[in-house]
């Protein structure tokens, strides 16, 4: 760490520019971006949250991390090529969409664990602070402006050891990057909008045999009650993940021999989970996937990034690219602001106006695909995606 980095740490007194609260991509990009504007910032990251589903990246990615400052380093070891996206819908034959002519090259099936935690490293790395292991507690606003968070860290869970205790750190401002959870947003009396139900199971599977399926692509198949999602993962593992909303009686497994027995009835994703051996004592992993948004991803003293300001259907394969988008556009929209861009139509203003573009452009799509798989109209689950109502 250089005498730079150390200067752009908390003070003495615990007195940050900026609290960053969730350490993934998003929390990741914009305590990325505040630090190298010059920006005080300490990035704490929980270590904990449901399951990440449907490792993939899009190649477009290489561009935001760039335009972060991060390059191509945290797609370095540990990730798989993503040369092509395979579906079943519309209709039971097989569709390939090949990323040889995509300008970008292909994409990536992540170790989101690693993935994460070098984007991590490389938001320490440009000056901010980093608070592994540590959740918020408490977020109190003051009447003439600024934050009293209270932070608890909690032992490392690999390995049980390190202090438990609290700190009190003095901010500015605060940017929420905790995903659906929305730990800042939720108690800032802000209209949180969700839009359907949609939940995934999800499953592991061991290596493949030898002669096992080994191509580098994921792969989606529609059925009556939902759709999913198969694609190799890192070390040879493959990952299942099938999609269906929460309310509806008996779709969603509830145990692996269940989640097996329902997987079997499908054609595309059983071929290739019949490579794998079994899972022995697997456990079926529960996660949400419904679609969200606040009505103002900005407030008295905070602002909202990532999934905390708006979530979106797996299926639109833009979770992380969303992620780093808006982490990144906050952060600055937020360091523009701390700057005195405070007009009417400053740089708020303008990051609210992206985040509804954004979502416009997710709506529009995500009918679109929907519309897509006619073989099931009279089923619940795609006469809801063909005529949508807020949960």
């Amino acid at each position: 760490m250089t005498a730079g980095q150390a200067g752009r740490r908390a003070d003495g007194g615990g007195h940050v520019e900026v609290v960053v609260v969730g350490g993934g991509p998003a929390g990741s990009a914009a305590a990325l971006t505040l630090a190298r504007a010059g920006r005080t910032v300490l990035l704490a990251d929980a270590g904990s949250g449901p399951p990440k589903i449907g490792e993939a990246l899009p190649s477009a990615a290489r561009v935001l991390l760039h335009d972060l400052g991060a390059g191509e380093r945290p797609l370095g070891e540990g990730h798989l090529p993503c040369y092509a996206n395979l579906s079943a819908w519309g209709s039971p034959a097989l569709h390939r969409v090949d990323f040889i002519r995509d300008p970008h090259g292909p994409g990536w099936h992540l170790d989101r664990r690693r993935f994460d935690r070098a984007l991590r490293e490389e938001a320490r790395a440009a000056g901010a602070e980093l608070a592994e292991h540590t959740a918020v507690r408490r977020a109190a606003r003051h009447p003439d402006g600024g934050w009293t968070v209270t932070l608890r860290r909690r032992p490392a869970p690999e390995t049980g050891t390190g202090p438990a205790d609290e700190r009190v750190v003095r901010c500015s401002w605060l940017v929420d990057a905790s995903g659906r959870r929305r730990a800042i947003a939720v108690h800032r009396r802000t209209v949180h909008r969700r839009t359907d139900r949609l939940v995934a199971g999800c499953l592991e599977l061991p290596p493949a045999t030898a002669d096992g399926w080994g191509e580098l692509s994921s792969l989606v198949e529609a059925d009556g009650d939902g759709w999913w999602y198969t694609a190799l993962l890192p070390r040879g593992r493959r990952l299942v993940a099938y999609f269906t909303d929460a309310d509806l009686a008996g779709p969603l497994p509830r145990d692996a021999a269940e989640f097996t027995r329902l997987m079997a009835r499908t054609s595309h994703v059983a071929a290739r989970a019949a490579a794998h051996p079994p899972p022995v004592r697997a456990l079926l992993r529960r996660a949400p996937a419904h679609s969200a948004h606040l009505d103002s991803p900005t407030g008295d003293g905070w602002i909202a990034v990532g999934d905390a300001a708006a979530a979106f259907d797996p299926i639109s394969s833009q979770g992380i690219l969303t992620a780093l988008h808006t982490g990144m556009t906050g952060a600055e929209a937020l360091h523009r602001h701390l700057d005195g861009d405070d007009a009417e139509d400053g740089a708020l203003t303008a990051y609210r106006t992206n985040v509804a573009a954004l979502l416009a452009a997710y709506r529009r799509n995500h009918r679109a695909v929907y519309a897509m798989e006619r073989r099931w109209q009279d089923r619940p689950f795609w006469q809801r995606r063909l005529d949508p109502t807020p949960a």
